[in-house]
């Protein structure tokens, strides 16, 4: 008997020491604990290390502050064109008040699908089929500013709404495709006649070029060769002026300068003249050259 206080003193020691154990609690990052005191809400716990009151307290829900992703399924929306298409979203979402989320709303997971499929069907129907497939960014700022302002009590924050898919129906699928095709063969066939006329025209401005360089080329020969001919000419010219300037200064006689004159004349006859006028003073010349011959012989 003496032996049963002090054992029943540790083990009452030890299951004391177990349930504080148990009920040691450490919150890690991005994560938050909500609690509840006999029923009510009691705080928040954030990150680190914290006791639960046995029996009094406890943990309500565990939280996570990470930004999440929900992908719904397609959802059936009518356009203003009275044509029905399947848009399946994309939400990206953030817990910013884990209190508000735990007791603002019953399943708020299938309260933000519920409330993205009717907030797209409310935009799409104002919109014709073009403008949705073509003004997929103005759909994404709607959802998004009307997500967030609806989840805002629920301690919600839409950081982004995404239409991930706009499926139309089969037949305007096809007719789409037709278009397409007709589309590029259009833009193809404007390809090809603005480079065939591109082509014309660089052809016509090669042929152009061609045609001025070879005028070019001719202008500078005749240049040329009307600079050589009076290059020629002038050179002659100067030879003539030098050899009269010679003759000048060796004073020739009278019978010298009509020889000279004899052989000007036979040189300019050059022996295919039919009939020739001589003048007097080369007819003397020539008698004189006669004389000399005969004087010569004897």
């Amino acid at each position: 008997m003496e032996f049963i206080g002090p054992a029943l003193l540790v083990i009452l020691v030890i299951l004391a020491l177990l349930l504080i154990v148990r009920n040691i609690r450490v919150v890690q990052q991005a994560n938050a604990y909500v609690i509840e005191r006999l029923g009510a809400y009691s705080t928040t716990w954030s990150v680190g290390l914290h006791i639960k009151i046995p029996f009094i307290e406890r943990v309500a829900k565990v939280v996570s502050l990470k930004e999440q992703v929900a992908d719904f399924l397609p959802q059936p929306v009518i356009t203003k064109d009275n044509v029905t298409m399947q848009i399946d979203t994309v939400v990206y979402f953030q817990i910013t008040d884990p209190k508000l989320y735990t007791y603002g709303i019953e399943q708020p997971m299938l309260a933000i699908e519920n409330l993205s499929a009717t907030t797209l069907r409310n935009i799409i129907g104002d919109l014709e089929l073009d403008q949705c497939l073509t003004s997929r960014d103005i759909i994404n700022s709607k959802m998004r500013s009307i997500l967030d302002e609806a989840t805002d009590p629920w301690g919600i924050k839409v950081n982004r709404v995404e239409l991930k898919n706009i499926i139309p129906p089969r037949e305007i699928q096809d007719a789409m495709e037709k278009q397409m095709k007709a589309e590029r063969e259009r833009r193809e066939a404007i390809l090809r006649a603005e480079g065939e006329k591109r082509a014309a025209i660089l052809e016509a401005e090669g042929e152009k070029e061609s045609a001025i360089l070879r005028a070019d080329a001719k202008k500078q020969q005749q240049i040329l060769e009307a600079e050589g001919e009076a290059e020629a000419i002038l050179t002659v010219q100067r030879a003539t002026a030098e050899g009269i300037r010679l003759i000048n200064e060796s004073v020739p006689s009278e019978a010298v300068i009509k020889i000279k004159a004899l052989e000007a004349f036979a040189a300019a006859a050059d022996g295919k003249a039919t009939k020739i006028i001589i003048p007097s003073q080369i007819q003397s010349l020539a008698g004189l050259a006669e004389g000399l011959v005969e004087a010569v012989k004897q």
